[in-house]
């Protein structure tokens, strides 16, 4: 299998769509190009570049990102892609719409790691632009067990069978830990196991919006993203650039 790194995103995170229709809304009443953070390989890019949209995808894995890159080769489209930290970032020109989907802006470092890519964003937004971020909906909204999905992740790549089953969902001082157990069955059927952590910074759309307006950015409403049977719902907070 020529990068574990993808198939397991590609297992736990490419299959979710319930979001889709809410960037292609917001990429087609924005003027201008799309710059997708976090974009992993390529889940909401390559949608909006199917659509016509001049797209910019940024993500700190650099394997994801050549995935993405031959991904849209593939399918003839057109995607800038890079390997960056969005806190840093310093592309040298301004976007329609930024989007940071799933839960991207709960991966940053905390406080600091959101203020600074709010910076970042503001540097990169056209007077009037647009950014839109995902947050996943407070675990006590929803009790933890119900949030999981019953049955594993599975997909097979390349003759190898990958299974990613979430087993716990637990509290930390600062956010929410999700642990996965993920087995890999090899074609010719050697079985390996891992245990997987993500934890998800606790923030509020409260809380965002006013980091947003630290960097001078503008509430522009909210959207909400229902959950599934495979995935946690969404609060899409959008906050714009001074016209």
């Amino acid at each position: 299998m020529r990068s574990t790194a993808v198939a397991w995103h590609d297992v736990e995170c490419a299959s979710y769509a319930a979001d889709l229709d809410l960037w292609r809304e917001l990429a087609a009443a924005t003027p201008g190009p799309v710059l997708d953070i976090g974009c992993g390989t390529g889940r909401v890019a390559l949608d909006l570049a199917e659509r016509g949209h001049a797209v910019t995808a940024v993500d700190a894995d650099a394997e994801l990102v050549a995935e993405l890159a031959s991904r849209a080769r593939g399918l003839g489209l057109r995607v800038d892609s890079l390997a960056a930290d969005a806190r840093s970032l310093a592309l040298g020109r301004r976007f329609g719409l930024a989007l940071a989907a799933m839960q991207v802006m709960q991966l940053l470092g905390g406080r600091p790691g959101r203020l600074a890519l709010m910076a970042r964003v503001r540097d990169h937004l056209a007077p009037g632009g647009r950014f839109g971020a995902a947050l996943a909906d407070p675990f006590e909204v929803v009790p933890p067990a119900d949030a999981l999905p019953p049955l594993p992740d599975v997909a097979e790549v390349e003759g190898w069978v990958l299974s990613s089953r979430p087993v716990d969902v637990r509290e930390e001082l600062h956010g929410v830990a999700v642990d996965r157990l993920r087995q890999l069955v090899s074609p010719t059927g050697e079985l390996t196991e891992e245990m997987s952590t993500v934890v998800l910074e606790s923030v509020t759309a409260d809380e965002l919006e006013r980091e947003a307006a630290e960097a001078g950015l503008v509430p522009a409403g909210r959207r909400q993203v229902p959950a599934t049977s495979d995935y946690v719902g969404s609060t899409v907070v959008i906050v714009e650039a001074p016209a």
